[in-house]
Order: C-alpha cells, then structure tokens, then sequence
C-alpha cells in the first residue's frame, strides 16, 4: 500500500471521525440549547417580577417615609400637649404644697392660741346666756306691762 492510499483512508476515517464528533456534539448541543431557551423564558419571567417588587417596594418605601413624617409631625404636636400636662402637674403640685403650708399654718395657730380659743368659747357662752336671760326678763316685762295696761282700761 502505498503512502497516498494510507493518506486517503486516513483522511476518509478523519472525516468520519469528525463527523461522527459534529453529530454527537449536535445531539448534546440541541437539549442544551432547548434548556438554554427556557432558562431565558424563566429568566424574563424573573425580571418582570422582580420589576414589579421592585415597583412595590418603591411605593411601600414612598408610604413608609410619608408615615414617618407623620408620625414625627404628630409626635411634636405630642410632645407640647406633655409640656402642657407636665406643667398642669407642676401647678397641683404646687398648688398641694400651699394647701398643705397654709393647714399646718393654722393647725399649730389653733395648737397655740388653745387656751384663747377655749376663754372665747366660754365667753361666748356666758354671753348667749346672758342674751337668753335679757330675752325672757324683756318677754316677762312686756307680758307684766301688757297685763296691767289690760286692767288699767278695764278698770277705768
């Protein structure tokens, strides 16, 4: 055999070979591409969903931020409504103390002045009865007048 049909046996195999390898390297290729076209459909699908969350967590963060500046105006307008009660608190506190300064005031004055109190008291008692004895000395006065002016002008 000579060089030249070694060499076209050679190159027929090669060609075989090599076609052998493009069909094989075609019967993987094709699944693969039919994998690689519904990854990209799923890959789609993922980026119109993930554009919706995205759309929604935009406007959740819109709400949250406008509820935080609510919040915050609404707790300054708080914050001067405790102002208002603390300083309510701070006036009945004081006002506690007085009531409390002016009772002991006058129960160490009643304390001190006991005896003068009782003297007035008893006093004040002579002096009703003394009222209540003028009262009926004039009542019994008025009935004698009465009676003897009666029998003046029966008499006459």
């Amino acid at each position: 055999m000579e060089w030249q049909t070694i060499l076209a046996i050679a190159a027929g195999l090669a060609a075989v070979a090599l076609l052998v390898i493009c069909v094989a390297v075609a019967y993987v290729l094709i699944p693969v591409k039919k994998n690689l076209d519904h990854v990209a459909k799923t890959l789609n699908g993922l980026e119109g969903q993930i554009q919706g969350i995205t759309r929604e967590s935009t406007d959740l963060l819109h709400k949250a931020n406008r509820l935080t500046e609510d919040l915050q105006s609404k707790s300054e307008k708080l914050n001067s409504v405790v102002d208002a009660v603390q300083g309510i608190g701070n006036s009945v506190q004081n006002l506690n103390s007085s009531v409390d300064r002016v009772t002991n005031s006058i129960t160490h004055n009643i304390s001190q002045n006991e005896e003068q109190i009782s003297q007035v008291v008893q006093w004040s008692n002579v002096a009703l009865e003394i009222a209540d004895k003028w009262q009926k000395r004039q009542q019994r006065q008025n009935s004698f007048e009465a009676k003897y002016a009666k029998e003046a002008d029966s008499g006459r």
